[in-house]
């Protein structure tokens, strides 16, 4: 009987193991995932010219840290807002994003093409003459301005006769703030915050009770899933950046190329949406 019931457990942690989809060590590496508001950020209309945009900074401005196994000073939310951000800009297009964060190496690199053509030692790939930088008309601040923690949670679970399950999950919420600034009067001319909720989720299963005299079986299973951080930051600068064209078109700032098409169906939906008074 014993070994009976121990092969009916190898078996059952086996199927286990296969239904839950555990992924492979050597998995080959992939684009970052994205959001769903990543698909109405790339539908957006095409623009009637592309704006020139610097970020200099999108930090994290939460002072969040999370617990860690062996440290407890792992940030809440991830530092690279500047790159988060610049991707979205890109991938909007309607910005055209200037290299303002890596600034100082870029001036750097033009002080040695500018000493190497004073010599007469010009590379090809620059030729004789090494045009000035592009300035902004717009300069985007903001950041990763809020991450609170719990702000839902719950569970489930029964037990009966030592066998049972249990489910619980939680709720986080990060928030973002982009701010358009126009570089000629330094005047504030939009100011967007979004944010996004973060799902956990737990699901676990096991067995406690004494199958014979002395003979304890004790089986536990579970699975978890959380929702990246930086999908979700992403997610809300998807949807920052959306409101910033939507809000800009509305007062006049920028225009899109046609009048109608594809892509107008985001922007009276983003412009249907207004804020929720808890």
């Amino acid at each position: 009987m014993k070994l009976i019931i121990s092969c009916i457990l190898v078996l059952v942690m086996t199927g286990c193991s296969n239904s839950m989809g555990i992924p492979e060590a050597d998995s080959a590496p992939t684009l970052m995932p994205r959001g769903a508001t990543y698909q109405d950020l790339v539908r957006l209309p095409e623009p009637k010219g592309k704006i020139l945009v610097s970020v200099y900074d999108f930090r994290d401005q939460t002072g969040q840290y999370k617990a860690q196994p062996n440290s407890n000073f792992s940030t809440a939310v991830p530092q690279g807002g500047t790159a988060l951000l610049t991707t979205s800009l890109l991938d909007s297009r309607w910005f055209i994003p200037l290299e303002r964060e890596g600034l100082q190496n870029l001036l750097t690199e033009r002080k040695i093409i500018r000493a190497a053509q004073k010599k007469g030692e010009g590379a090809s790939n620059h030729g004789d003459d090494l045009s000035s930088l592009s300035s902004a008309n717009v300069v985007i601040e903001g950041g990763i301005i809020a991450y609170d923690s719990n702000i839902r949670t719950g569970g489930l679970g029964a037990r009966y006769l030592g066998v049972g399950s249990s489910g619980e999950y939680r709720a986080d919420q990060v928030t973002v703030n982009l701010r358009a600034v126009n570089v000629r009067t330094g005047q504030i001319l939009l100011s967007i915050t979004t944010s996004k909720t973060i799902f956990s989720h737990q699901i676990s299963a096991g067995a406690f009770r004494f199958v014979d005299y002395k003979d304890l079986l004790e089986i536990e299973m579970g699975y978890s899933n959380n929702e990246p951080v930086n999908i979700a930051v992403m997610s809300a600068i998807d949807a920052a950046v959306i409101h910033l064209v939507v809000k800009g078109m509305e007062r006049g700032m920028w225009q899109p190329a046609a009048t109608e098409g594809e892509g107008f169906d985001v922007i009276e939906r983003y412009a249907a949406q207004t804020q929720v008074i808890l």
